[in-house]
């Protein structure tokens, strides 16, 4: 089993504390957190051991689970790598490209491994459909949510929509040609509602909508290709497949055929696959731990993390630029 320690024990912090207390790949070894009084809270009612500093905490494990606050991600990453300790990574992976990318090459120099925690690659929903969407054409996101305080210190799009751009790059094989993008501050001193566009280099868009001011939750996507929709609903963890073939000449009674104005005909029919529920937030973590111990790579990657970092920048790059005109 892998000794690892958790840096940071807030709302997240506590839930991979107990994750990682229950996982059969993990010795959980125990945490650090900058608040000593809420570390001693933690500690007296979980039993987890508190450490007094990050460097007892890295000097006692294998690996690093870091769980602070953004802007402290790549303090905690440097140090846990240049220890020589693996290192997951909660999204974004850093506040900057330029930070993330050194991250990775830290870890390159040290021979560890890392993984970002975009949770959501591990949503039994996505899993699901995951191999049935290929070469997407268009995709239409909205990740909705209701106000929160946590998260508020950053832009709407590096607390939410990055979750959407990750999975839109782990599906879309192609280079971002473009991204045009708007966003409004409605609560916070960063924009709270953003919509962009992604275009790719080849041919494919993707329309993606955060908001943390909703009256509701939802995390839904929709993929649009050559003969298929597939719908993914991330948080109630269903998904919908719908496809079209060659009609045959002769339909049955029950079978839904389409004919469009050049006579062509299509018959829809529909391939649900089974979504086996889990616990996404265990799933990633157990398979970094897989990952390591079979030294292969993670499932989401550094460079997957830094690739959606410096997509949501260009988003929030294009914010700013129309928020001027």
């Amino acid at each position: 089993m892998l000794k690892v320690g958790v840096l940071g024990a807030g709302h997240l912090g506590k839930i991979h504390l107990r994750l990682l207390q229950q996982s059969e790949k993990y010795e959980l070894v125990g945490f650090y957190d900058e608040n000593h009084e809420n570390g001693a809270k933690i500690e007296a009612e979980f039993g987890y051991k508190q450490f007094d500093t990050i460097a007892k905490l890295i000097h006692a494990v294998d690996v690093i689970d870091i769980v602070t606050p953004t802007l402290s991600h790549y303090k905690c990453a440097k140090v846990s790598i240049k220890s020589g300790k693996h290192v997951f990574i909660e999204k974004p992976i850093s506040t900057t490209v330029e930070e993330a990318e050194e991250i990775i090459a830290l870890s390159k120099e040290y021979n560890v491994k890392g993984q970002v925690g975009h949770v959501e690659r591990f949503n039994p929903a996505f899993i699901a459909v995951k191999d049935q969407i290929e070469t997407p054409m268009f995709i239409e996101t909205h990740r909705l949510a209701e106000f929160n305080p946590r998260g508020t210190d950053v832009p709407v799009v590096l607390d939410l929509m990055i979750h959407d751009i990750d999975a839109i790059l782990s599906v879309v094989k192609s280079k971002v040609k473009a991204v045009h993008a708007s966003g409004v501050s409605v609560l916070s001193q960063s924009p709270d509602i953003a919509n962009a566009r992604i275009e790719f280099e080849n041919g494919c868009v993707a329309n993606i909508t955060s908001s943390r001011i909703s009256l509701k939750n939802m995390r839904k996507s929709r993929f649009f290709q050559k003969d298929a929709y597939i719908s993914v609903d991330y948080l109630d963890k269903t998904c919908e497949v719908v496809k079209m073939k060659e009609a045959p000449e002769t339909p049955g009674d029950f079978d839904m055929i389409l004919q469009n104005a050049e006579g062509d005909r299509k018959q829809i029919y529909f391939n649900n696959p089974e979504v086996s529920h889990n616990n996404a937030i265990l799933d990633e973590l157990e398979t970094f731990a897989d990952a390591i111990n079979n030294n292969t790579n993670p499932i989401v990657t550094l460079e997957d993390g830094t690739e959606a970092l410096r997509v949501a920048y260009m988003i929030i790059d294009s914010m700013e630029k129309n928020k001027n005109i």
